[in-house]
């Protein structure tokens, strides 16, 4: 069940019965074989091997090293369902431990993969299948955060909200069609291919504008609803399934976070942020290669008008820290003030491209969220991040670890994360969803794709970028 293996299944080192080990104990050898064998991986690429192999010669710590070579390739290996349909790529990719598809955690498991493109052709074209089958769960049902691989039964099926058979889940999440725009943009962008902006994509599109407009709820609360039969409060929504209340100031609401926990507030500040950047992308491509101005006119007027109540909305002036973003906003002048570990959160907006490093309320903001003012940052034995109220407090999430290496410009703050993350993977070779901020042992998912492929993207920017720290961990 998804709420074990995603809240309170909490677990020791063991990898059995994932499919990721090679026969061999963790405990066997210094650094034992944990990567799938070659004759068992769902996808190979010559271009992901030879950068395992750079990779290796250019980290002098063999256990990063070793952990780079499991990580990396692990959405490859172990996630990707690559074929073709209708003579066009089609790749359904699972998230690791749930096997079902969701449009953030697909785009964000290939993303570091996107790089590579030009110099494996099959690696394109998976990428490209994703672009495709995202397309088409978009038709489906925009305000579906994840997808069965065609119709099948999902273990939320009973959900007060209307689910389709091609459903795993129906929690409105803002980023989820963010993601699929950051995807598809940036595939263009690298490979110069516009063989997905078909017409099917281009119905898609305006799709997200338009549900962004209705969740915008300037005239009425929309047609989407959502419940569900729980004892997690987080886990369903109040106002008969609406959410909580909120006044109409032009921000979208965004019923659910990206760890797909209700929001406080339904105006959640960074996801509007992802979306101001996702509408100006989507106009770009409408207006380079759809060659529809008015739609490309249409998605720009939505980004002014969003960033604008960002601005006057959003804003916060912290006693401490001084003006800030909040995390989420309700329009009459309430305001939670937190960061949450999942991506999109306040502490990725640079990584994302929403933000700038040098942007003063985000270098104010930034200050507060690794502090001791943000309830959901754990300083612990083992290691300091961000946490999420998904996995209840003192649980240190990998990726927030991560996304603060890769939101820093300073040598220090870099290999104090490098470190933190040699030392907490329990010896398993492989990042976790959350971890006891004292006792790296007890961990959340032990197959977690996301974070998995985000570490391998991270060494990279540090080699890219920095690297004399791949000298230095």
């Amino acid at each position: 069940m998804q709420n074990l293996n995603r809240r309170t299944f909490i677990k020791t080192t063991s990898l059995a019965g994932i499919g990721l080990m090679a026969g061999n104990s963790v405990f066997a050898a210094d650094f034992p074989t944990v990567r799938v064998a070659p004759e068992k991986r769902n996808f190979s690429s010559e271009a992901i091997e030879a950068t395992i192999q750079r990779m290796k010669s250019a980290i002098k710590d063999k256990e990063l090293a070793w952990l780079f070579e499991n990580c990396f390739p692990n959405t490859l290996d172990t996630t990707v369902i690559f074929k073709t349909k209708n003579e066009r790529p089609d790749t359904f990719v699972i998230t690791g431990d749930i096997h079902a598809m969701w449009l953030r955690d697909s785009t964000a498991q290939v993303w570091p993969y996107l790089p590579l493109i030009k110099q494996d052709a099959r690696l394109k074209d998976l990428i490209a299948g994703v672009i495709n089958r995202q397309t088409e769960c978009i038709l489906i049902d925009p305000y579906a955060n994840a997808f069965n691989d065609g119709p099948g039964k999902s273990e939320w099926v009973t959900d007060h909200t209307d689910m389709k058979p091609e459903l795993h889940e129906r929690k409105w999440e803002l980023d989820s069609l963010c993601y699929t725009v950051r995807l598809a943009y940036h595939y263009w962008k690298t490979s110069g291919d516009t063989s997905v902006f078909d017409a099917k994509w281009f119905e898609a599109a305006k799709l997200i504008i338009a549900t962004c407009k209705e969740q915008q709820r300037l005239t009425n609360r929309g047609k989407y609803r959502f419940g569900r039969t729980t004892s997690w409060s987080t886990d369903t929504v109040p106002g008969n399934g609406y959410g909580n209340n909120t006044k109409p100031n032009g921000l979208i609401h965004s019923v659910f976070r990206p760890s797909d926990d209700a929001t406080v507030y339904p105006f959640l500040i960074p996801s509007n942020l992802f979306a101001v950047l996702s509408f100006r992308q989507l106009a770009e491509i409408s207006e380079k290669v759809i060659k529809d101005a008015a739609f490309a006119k249409e998605c720009t007027a939505l980004a002014n008008q969003v960033e604008a109540a960002i601005k006057k909305y959003a804003i916060i002036k912290h006693p401490v820290y001084g003006p800030i973003y909040a995390m989420e906003v309700d329009g009459f002048g309430n305001c939670l003030l937190q960061d949450d570990a999942n991506v999109p959160n306040l502490l990725s907006q640079p990584y994302l491209g929403s933000l700038k490093t040098t942007d003063p309320i985000y270098q104010n903001t930034r200050r507060f969220v690794l502090s001791d003012s943000n309830p959901y940052f754990f300083k612990g034995k083992a290691a300091e991040g961000i946490g999420s109220p998904h996995t209840l407090v003192d649980q240190i999430w990998p990726m927030s670890i991560i996304m603060r290496a890769m939101t820093s410009n300073n040598d220090q703050e870099i290999l104090s994360q490098l470190r933190f993350l040699k030392n907490t993977h329990a010896g398993t070779g492989f990042m976790h969803e959350s971890f006891d901020k004292d006792d790296a042992s007890k961990f959340t998912r032990k197959w977690f794709a996301w974070a998995n492929t985000l570490f391998g993207e991270m060494l990279l920017k540090v080699e890219r970028e920095r690297p004399h720290l791949l000298k230095n961990v």
